[in-house]
């Protein structure tokens, strides 16, 4: 079975309001009154209109938006190469075709420049192990979007095991995340007439056989969670109606996530009716579907069934599980015998499979015909740990893969043992290992896309507000001189526990380490990079750690001589762009440029958009008082404010993103257009929460970034 994971991107500037933005304009300071639970009105925010996405208002003003911004950085004599520079990577007919194993072949989908919208196409393994694999076709996408006149985005598909033949398509129009779905063959590569069919929407299914799946999905606004997801699932039949289709589990509209789901080992065979509620972000309670009753699992609300492996049925747990008188630590892995199981799913004894030692943590998995495959992360460095169980025992062996680099699993077969990694770092292009449960071996090398000749990679530390030791990187030319004149982009995430690791930084490089830039990661709290306690240690309450931690980062970056304020830029993306949203403008000082980019920023209503409600159990409920407090603390939003000289923050976002939605951006931006400060801003017209859906859109994105950040970090006359 797939592994399941607990439910768990210039000088002044003139200012000139666009006629759409002339009717809401107000003066002066954001009110400080709210509504009776707290959360800010039209009264108190003259920009909520800006949440509409796509009415005709706020599309007018992102419109002018996009035509000022453009002028102002697109004119710029260096966006043609910086934006071909990117264009050539990300079209690159020599880039590794990553692939995923099928009874059809190795699968792959494929975006270059005759094929924007991209192909989904296959290929043998002994094909794919040549320099010029041959490739067969199964779906275009740029061919049924015209034939279709839609903005097809292939969004992948779900396909019955074990043959994997039949499967539903998800077709997003535009980018976001909700999708439509349709039956496909992928044997003779068409669609199936009067196959099954849903309408756009968010959710998921999964095949029970041939002719029936569970269909998890938004049926309609009664059946959707405050966070706009699902919370029933239904057992539909083909040639049925999804309308007419049984019920079969229910969560609650408070929930953030539910549905049901089946637990399938590696051949395909169904041992269980699985369902959960996700009650928070963080936190799911799991269900096993006993003779026609919903039994709740007893385990915690952090802790998750993991896969089946050898008889057994794993769980990973992100918290300390006490059962009896053992104590399983937080990030282990727990076995039950899988028949004792089924006999009895709360009783059934538990094994310790592995536990981390200090600062490792877990990081994604597979399992094939005979193994079960563990990333780790062991002080940020990448390893993968082979385990199996043998003479009633468990037993693991760490895959011979090089040390010092950031390792994963890129495909793996649920049939055979065969197994893909990917081997990367800051200056080393991507390499992939193939193996057959023997020792793995190198099967594609990813071209090198700059000149990494002369740069060097160390990592340092910064200390936290609260004393807290942060670890970063930084990948600057060899014997930089410590005058604090070397322009520096640092990035980050901190969120969610996702961890930021090193990986080939191809387009970064080619733009901005060439151009004379550094390039700074931080492992701030509230991500992954050390396991759940790093994460749970900056949430909720604790989320300002998570802030502290990377403006110490920019802190150190300045003691240390590396860059000085002028020179040094901000990056991140959704969280990320959070994370930067706070960075600006708690230390406006610290910072000459920031990019927010398709962010979360007023956080007294991120609940009311898009799917903010989902994330209450990071960040808190603004319309709780006390958790308000926590957020009023650093919402970015807020803190834009009269008598304080903000670094020109570059903002972008993508219409059609339904995840974090672009009114946070747009917000933003407004408030700066208001306030007289200078500012950028960005919004791609298709696009999901990633921003563009092809290369072309991608390249300008990126030259339109790097310009921006050229102006101001590292030019004279933007430094002086």
């Amino acid at each position: 079975m797939k592994l399941v994971s607990s439910l768990a991107i210039a000088a002044a500037i003139a200012m000139t309001a666009s006629p759409a933005a002339a009717d809401h304009h107000s003066t002066g300071e954001m009110a400080d009154q709210t509504t009776d639970d707290g959360v800010p009105g039209p009264e108190q925010d003259p920009y909520i209109w800006l949440e509409e996405a796509r009415s005709d208002e706020a599309l007018a003003w992102v419109r002018a938006e996009n035509e000022r911004t453009t002028e102002l950085l697109a004119s710029d004599p260096r966006f043609d190469k910086l934006k071909n520079d990117a264009l050539e990577i990300y079209d690159s007919e020599d880039r590794i075709p990553f692939v995923s194993f099928s009874k059809f072949g190795l699968t792959n989908f494929w975006q270059d420049k005759q094929n924007p919208k991209g192909l989904l196409r296959r290929t043998s393994r002994e094909s794919y192990q040549t320099d010029n694999p041959e490739w067969e076709t199964v779906l275009d996408v740029d061919a049924l979007a015209a034939a279709e006149g839609r903005e097809w985005v292939y969004k992948g598909s779900t396909c019955l095991p074990p043959e994997g033949r039949m499967c539903m398509i998800a077709l997003s129009d535009g980018g976001k995340d909700a999708a439509e779905l349709r039956e496909f063959n992928m044997e003779t590569g068409e669609f199936v007439d009067g196959g099954f069919y849903l309408p756009e929407s968010q959710g998921s299914v999964e095949w029970l056989d041939a002719d029936t799946m569970l269909v998890t999905r938004n049926f309609d606004e009664t059946l959707m969670t405050e966070s706009e997801y699902p919370f029933t699932t239904r057992l539909w039949k083909r040639g049925q109606s999804i309308d007419d289709a049984e019920e079969i589990f229910r969560g609650s509209p408070k929930d953030v996530w539910s549905g049901a789901s089946l637990l399938r080992d590696s051949t395909g065979k169904v041992h269980a009716r699985t369902a959960f509620r996700g009650v928070s972000f963080h936190e799911t309670e799991y269900y096993v579907d006993m003779d026609g009753e919903w039994l709740k699992l007893d385990i915690p609300l952090k802790a998750a069934p993991y896969g089946i492996v050898d008889g057994h049925l794993l769980y990973s747990t992100d918290v300390d599980w006490k059962v009896g008188g053992q104590t399983f630590p937080a990030d282990s892995l727990i076995a039950v015998d899988l028949e004792e199981w089924k006999a009895d799913p709360n009783g059934a004894a538990k094994t310790l499979v592995w536990a981390p030692a200090d600062r490792q943590t877990k990081r994604g998995g597979a399992i094939t015909a005979n193994h079960l495959y563990v990333g780790m992360l062991d002080n940020v460095v990448g390893k993968v740990i082979r385990f199996d169980f043998a003479d009633g025992a468990w037993t693991s062996k760490e895959v011979e893969l090089p040390g010092n680099a950031t390792v994963g699993i890129a495909a793996s077969s649920e049939e055979t043992d065969e197994i893909m990694f990917s081997v990367t770092d800051f200056l080393t292009p991507t390499t992939l290992y193939y193996s057959d449960g023997g020792v793995p071996e190198v099967i594609k090398t990813s071209p090198e896309y700059f000149n990494a000749e002369g740069f060097e990679v160390e990592q340092h530390e910064a200390v936290s507000a609260d004393g807290t030791k942060i670890p970063y990187f930084i990948v600057k030319p060899e014997g930089m001189e410590l005058d604090g004149s070397t322009p520096i982009l640092m990035s980050g995430y901190g969120g969610f526990q996702i961890p930021r690791l090193p990986s080939y930084l191809g387009s970064t490089g080619k733009l901005w380490l060439e151009n004379g830039g550094a390039y700074v990661l931080g492992n701030m709290r509230g991500g992954g990079e050390f396991g759940p306690g790093w994460h749970q240690t900056a949430i909720r309450e604790n989320k300002q750690r998570t802030w502290d931690d990377f403006i110490a980062i920019g802190d150190d970056l300045v003691e240390r001589g590396f860059t000085s304020p002028e020179h040094l830029g901000i990056q991140g993306g959704s969280q990320g762009g959070l994370l930067v949203g706070t960075a600006f403008t708690q230390r406006p000082d610290l910072f000459g440029a920031a990019i927010v980019a398709i962010p979360l920023f007023d956080m007294l209503r991120y609940h009311e958009i898009g799917r903010g409600a989902s994330w209450i159990g990071e960040y808190g409920d603004p319309r709780i008082p006390e958790q308000r407090a926590w957020i009023e603390g650093y919402s970015p939003y807020q803190k834009l404010v009269d008598g304080v000289d903000f670094p020109a923050p570059f903002f972008w976002a993508s219409t059609a993103d339904d995840r974090t939605h672009p009114a946070h951006a747009r917000k933003g931006a407004a408030r700066m257009k208001e306030l007289g400060q200078p500012y950028y801003y960005y919004e791609d017209m298709t696009g999901g929460h990633s921003g563009g859906v092809d290369n072309e859109q991608r390249a300008r994105l990126q030259a339109l970034q790097y310009v921006y950040l050229l102006q101001r970090l590292k030019d004279d006359e933007a430094a002086e």
